[in-house]
Protein backbone atom coordinates (compact mmCIF):
# COMPACT_ATOMS: atom_id res chain seq x y z
CA UNK A 1 0.00 0.00 0.00
CA UNK A 2 1.46 3.07 -0.90
CA UNK A 3 0.13 7.29 0.17
CA UNK A 4 -0.02 10.28 -1.83
CA UNK A 5 -0.78 13.13 -0.66
CA UNK A 6 -0.62 16.76 -2.13
CA UNK A 7 0.38 18.99 0.73
CA UNK A 8 -0.38 22.58 -1.37
CA UNK A 9 -1.61 22.44 -4.80
CA UNK A 10 -2.05 25.90 -6.92
CA UNK A 11 0.25 29.37 -7.82
CA UNK A 12 0.68 29.86 -3.93
CA UNK A 13 2.70 26.88 -3.69
CA UNK A 14 3.12 23.31 -4.67
CA UNK A 15 4.28 20.19 -2.77
CA UNK A 16 3.12 16.35 -3.06
CA UNK A 17 4.23 13.71 -0.45
CA UNK A 18 4.68 10.38 -1.71
CA UNK A 19 5.29 7.16 0.73
CA UNK A 20 5.26 3.20 1.13
CA UNK A 21 6.51 2.34 4.46
CA UNK A 22 9.51 3.83 5.69
CA UNK A 23 10.29 5.14 2.13
CA UNK A 24 9.04 8.72 1.27
CA UNK A 25 9.71 11.50 -1.42
CA UNK A 26 8.47 15.07 -1.89
CA UNK A 27 7.56 16.51 -5.13
CA UNK A 28 8.46 20.11 -5.26
CA UNK A 29 8.82 22.70 -2.10
CA UNK A 30 7.07 25.64 -3.20
CA UNK A 31 5.41 26.03 0.82
CA UNK A 32 7.76 26.84 3.90
CA UNK A 33 9.64 24.40 5.62
CA UNK A 34 7.80 24.62 8.47
CA UNK A 35 3.81 24.02 6.31
CA UNK A 36 5.61 20.69 4.60
CA UNK A 37 7.06 19.64 8.19
CA UNK A 38 3.79 19.88 9.95
CA UNK A 39 1.84 18.36 6.77
CA UNK A 40 4.07 15.67 6.42
CA UNK A 41 3.67 14.73 10.03
CA UNK A 42 -0.31 15.03 9.74
CA UNK A 43 -0.38 12.91 7.14
CA UNK A 44 2.13 9.88 9.33
CA UNK A 45 4.93 10.71 7.71
CA UNK A 46 8.33 12.35 8.90
CA UNK A 47 9.79 14.85 6.58
CA UNK A 48 13.53 14.52 7.74
CA UNK A 49 13.15 10.54 6.55
CA UNK A 50 12.40 11.87 2.65
CA UNK A 51 14.64 9.96 0.55
CA UNK A 52 14.74 12.20 -1.97
CA UNK A 53 13.01 15.77 -3.24
CA UNK A 54 11.99 15.59 -7.19
CA UNK A 55 11.68 19.32 -8.04
CA UNK A 56 9.63 19.96 -11.51
CA UNK A 57 11.25 23.15 -12.71
CA UNK A 58 12.07 26.25 -11.22
CA UNK A 59 9.25 28.93 -10.98
CA UNK A 60 8.67 30.15 -7.47
CA UNK A 61 5.37 28.33 -6.10
CA UNK A 62 7.14 25.28 -6.65
CA UNK A 63 11.13 26.37 -5.09
CA UNK A 64 10.40 28.48 -2.14
CA UNK A 65 10.71 26.24 0.76
CA UNK A 66 13.82 24.20 -1.14
CA UNK A 67 16.84 25.73 0.28
CA UNK A 68 15.34 25.11 3.66
CA UNK A 69 13.91 21.70 3.24
CA UNK A 70 17.68 20.24 1.73
CA UNK A 71 19.30 21.87 4.68
CA UNK A 72 17.44 20.23 7.24
CA UNK A 73 16.75 16.80 6.00
CA UNK A 74 19.93 16.20 3.79
CA UNK A 75 17.94 14.54 1.15
CA UNK A 76 19.15 14.49 -2.65
CA UNK A 77 17.91 16.92 -5.41
CA UNK A 78 16.59 15.02 -8.23
CA UNK A 79 16.23 17.34 -10.97
CA UNK A 80 17.23 18.76 -14.29
CA UNK A 81 20.43 20.53 -15.00
CA UNK A 82 18.58 23.92 -16.32
CA UNK A 83 16.40 24.00 -13.18
CA UNK A 84 19.83 22.77 -10.85
CA UNK A 85 21.31 26.35 -12.35
CA UNK A 86 17.94 28.20 -11.69
CA UNK A 87 18.23 27.74 -7.98
CA UNK A 88 21.83 28.36 -8.09
CA UNK A 89 21.11 32.01 -9.34
CA UNK A 90 18.51 32.38 -7.08
CA UNK A 91 20.60 31.85 -4.35
CA UNK A 92 18.31 28.33 -3.70
CA UNK A 93 20.70 25.89 -3.51
CA UNK A 94 22.89 24.90 -0.56
CA UNK A 95 26.47 24.71 -1.18
CA UNK A 96 26.43 21.15 0.20
CA UNK A 97 23.47 19.66 -1.73
CA UNK A 98 23.74 16.58 -3.67
CA UNK A 99 21.96 17.18 -7.20
CA UNK A 100 21.34 14.24 -9.11
CA UNK A 101 20.09 15.24 -12.73
CA UNK A 102 17.20 13.76 -13.85
CA UNK A 103 18.59 12.59 -17.43
CA UNK A 104 16.87 9.40 -16.99
CA UNK A 105 14.96 7.19 -14.15
CA UNK A 106 17.05 6.92 -10.96
CA UNK A 107 15.95 5.03 -7.12
CA UNK A 108 15.67 6.65 -4.00
CA UNK A 109 14.83 3.94 -1.38
CA UNK A 110 12.17 1.42 -2.97
CA UNK A 111 10.92 4.25 -5.36
CA UNK A 112 12.12 4.59 -8.91
CA UNK A 113 11.36 8.12 -10.11
CA UNK A 114 10.69 8.51 -14.07
CA UNK A 115 10.96 12.15 -15.20
CA UNK A 116 9.22 13.27 -18.58
CA UNK A 117 9.21 16.43 -19.71
CA UNK A 118 6.58 19.13 -19.97
CA UNK A 119 5.47 21.80 -22.36
CA UNK A 120 5.99 24.75 -19.85
CA UNK A 121 7.95 28.67 -20.16
CA UNK A 122 10.89 27.81 -18.26
CA UNK A 123 13.86 25.34 -19.36
CA UNK A 124 14.42 21.68 -18.17
CA UNK A 125 10.13 21.81 -17.07
CA UNK A 126 9.64 18.22 -15.94
CA UNK A 127 6.75 15.91 -14.56
CA UNK A 128 7.39 12.55 -12.62
CA UNK A 129 6.40 9.06 -12.58
CA UNK A 130 6.90 7.60 -9.25
CA UNK A 131 7.06 3.52 -8.81
CA UNK A 132 6.27 2.27 -5.86
CA UNK A 133 6.03 -1.39 -5.51
CA UNK A 134 2.16 -1.21 -4.34
CA UNK A 135 1.60 0.41 -8.04
CA UNK A 136 2.46 3.81 -10.22
CA UNK A 137 2.00 7.48 -9.61
CA UNK A 138 2.51 10.72 -11.55
CA UNK A 139 3.10 14.52 -10.40
CA UNK A 140 2.06 16.08 -14.05
CA UNK A 141 1.04 20.17 -13.88
CA UNK A 142 2.33 22.78 -15.20
CA UNK A 143 1.79 22.62 -18.87
CA UNK A 144 0.43 23.98 -21.89
CA UNK A 145 0.05 20.86 -24.00
CA UNK A 146 -0.05 17.14 -22.94
CA UNK A 147 2.28 15.54 -25.73
CA UNK A 148 2.60 11.41 -26.68
CA UNK A 149 5.48 11.50 -23.96
CA UNK A 150 3.53 12.92 -21.43
CA UNK A 151 0.89 10.51 -22.14
CA UNK A 152 3.14 7.48 -22.58
CA UNK A 153 4.62 8.18 -18.53
CA UNK A 154 1.00 8.80 -17.45
CA UNK A 155 -0.25 5.46 -19.15
CA UNK A 156 -0.87 2.57 -16.59
CA UNK A 157 -0.52 5.12 -13.02
CA UNK A 158 -3.02 3.78 -10.55
CA UNK A 159 -3.04 7.91 -9.35
CA UNK A 160 -2.26 10.56 -11.04
CA UNK A 161 -2.26 14.48 -10.06
CA UNK A 162 -2.83 16.15 -13.38
CA UNK A 163 -3.63 19.96 -13.94
CA UNK A 164 -6.92 21.65 -14.59
CA UNK A 165 -5.58 25.13 -14.15
CA UNK A 166 -8.28 27.66 -15.27
CA UNK A 167 -11.73 27.75 -16.88
CA UNK A 168 -11.35 29.16 -20.12
CA UNK A 169 -14.45 31.97 -20.05
CA UNK A 170 -13.36 32.90 -16.29
CA UNK A 171 -9.80 33.10 -17.28
CA UNK A 172 -10.91 35.38 -20.80
CA UNK A 173 -13.29 37.42 -18.40
CA UNK A 174 -10.70 38.44 -15.70
CA UNK A 175 -8.53 40.26 -14.31
CA UNK A 176 -5.17 39.06 -15.92
CA UNK A 177 -3.02 41.33 -18.05
CA UNK A 178 -3.31 40.34 -21.50
CA UNK A 179 0.04 39.43 -21.94
CA UNK A 180 -0.15 36.97 -18.67
CA UNK A 181 -3.89 35.57 -20.70
CA UNK A 182 -1.67 35.18 -23.44
CA UNK A 183 0.88 32.98 -21.62
CA UNK A 184 -1.70 30.86 -20.04
CA UNK A 185 -3.73 29.98 -22.96
CA UNK A 186 -0.16 28.95 -24.84
CA UNK A 187 1.57 25.59 -25.70
CA UNK A 188 3.94 26.79 -22.99
CA UNK A 189 1.23 27.67 -19.99
CA UNK A 190 -1.27 25.26 -18.36
CA UNK A 191 -4.30 23.46 -19.47
CA UNK A 192 -7.52 24.36 -19.15
CA UNK A 193 -10.33 22.27 -17.93
CA UNK A 194 -11.38 21.32 -21.62
CA UNK A 195 -8.02 19.97 -22.29
CA UNK A 196 -7.35 18.69 -18.95
CA UNK A 197 -10.32 16.45 -19.25
CA UNK A 198 -10.41 15.09 -23.14
CA UNK A 199 -6.98 13.56 -21.25
CA UNK A 200 -9.28 11.71 -18.63
CA UNK A 201 -11.20 9.23 -20.78
CA UNK A 202 -7.37 8.36 -22.04
CA UNK A 203 -6.14 7.53 -18.29
CA UNK A 204 -9.18 6.01 -17.11
CA UNK A 205 -8.28 3.00 -20.04
CA UNK A 206 -5.22 3.14 -19.24
CA UNK A 207 -5.49 1.99 -15.40
CA UNK A 208 -5.90 5.47 -13.56
CA UNK A 209 -8.06 4.62 -10.42
CA UNK A 210 -7.57 7.79 -8.96
CA UNK A 211 -7.46 11.63 -10.87
CA UNK A 212 -6.72 14.25 -8.43
CA UNK A 213 -7.22 17.59 -10.20
CA UNK A 214 -4.27 19.74 -9.62
CA UNK A 215 -2.69 23.21 -9.84
CA UNK A 216 -6.46 24.60 -9.59
CA UNK A 217 -6.21 28.73 -10.03
CA UNK A 218 -8.22 30.89 -7.60
CA UNK A 219 -8.80 33.75 -10.12
CA UNK A 220 -9.60 31.61 -13.22
CA UNK A 221 -11.29 28.22 -11.96
CA UNK A 222 -13.05 26.42 -8.75
CA UNK A 223 -12.76 22.91 -8.08
CA UNK A 224 -15.92 22.64 -8.63
CA UNK A 225 -16.07 23.29 -12.11
CA UNK A 226 -12.50 21.48 -12.24
CA UNK A 227 -14.23 18.31 -10.79
CA UNK A 228 -17.55 19.19 -13.36
CA UNK A 229 -15.35 18.70 -16.20
CA UNK A 230 -13.92 15.85 -15.06
CA UNK A 231 -16.48 13.93 -14.26
CA UNK A 232 -18.62 14.98 -17.60
CA UNK A 233 -15.56 13.57 -19.90
CA UNK A 234 -15.74 10.08 -17.77
CA UNK A 235 -19.39 9.69 -18.18
CA UNK A 236 -19.18 10.46 -21.96
CA UNK A 237 -16.92 7.41 -21.58
CA UNK A 238 -19.00 5.55 -19.83
CA UNK A 239 -16.97 5.96 -16.40
CA UNK A 240 -18.87 6.92 -13.23
CA UNK A 241 -16.43 8.98 -10.54
CA UNK A 242 -17.18 7.45 -7.18
CA UNK A 243 -18.57 4.35 -8.45
CA UNK A 244 -15.78 3.23 -11.14
CA UNK A 245 -12.60 5.46 -9.96
CA UNK A 246 -11.96 7.98 -7.63
CA UNK A 247 -12.22 11.83 -8.40
CA UNK A 248 -11.18 14.51 -5.86
CA UNK A 249 -9.45 18.56 -6.52
CA UNK A 250 -6.38 19.14 -4.79
CA UNK A 251 -6.15 22.26 -2.70
CA UNK A 252 -3.82 25.19 -1.55
CA UNK A 253 -3.62 23.68 1.89
CA UNK A 254 -3.30 20.21 2.68
CA UNK A 255 -5.61 17.60 0.84
CA UNK A 256 -6.57 14.20 2.14
CA UNK A 257 -4.34 11.34 1.57
CA UNK A 258 -4.92 8.87 -1.49
CA UNK A 259 -4.35 4.86 -1.02
CA UNK A 260 -3.19 2.83 -3.54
Amino acid sequence: MARFCPLASGSSGNSTYISRGDCAVLVDAGISYKAMAERVGSAGGDIEKIAAVALTHSHIDHISGIKTLLIKTGAPLFTTEESAEALIQKNLLPANAKVILADGAATFGDFEIVPFKTSHDVPGSRGFRIRTGAGDCAVCTDLGIVTDEVRGALSGCNTVLFEFNHDLDMLRRGPYRPDLKIRILSDLGHLSNVSAAAEVPFLLSSGAKQIICGHISRQNNTPDIALSSARIAAEAAGVKAGVDFLLSAARPGMSEVSVF
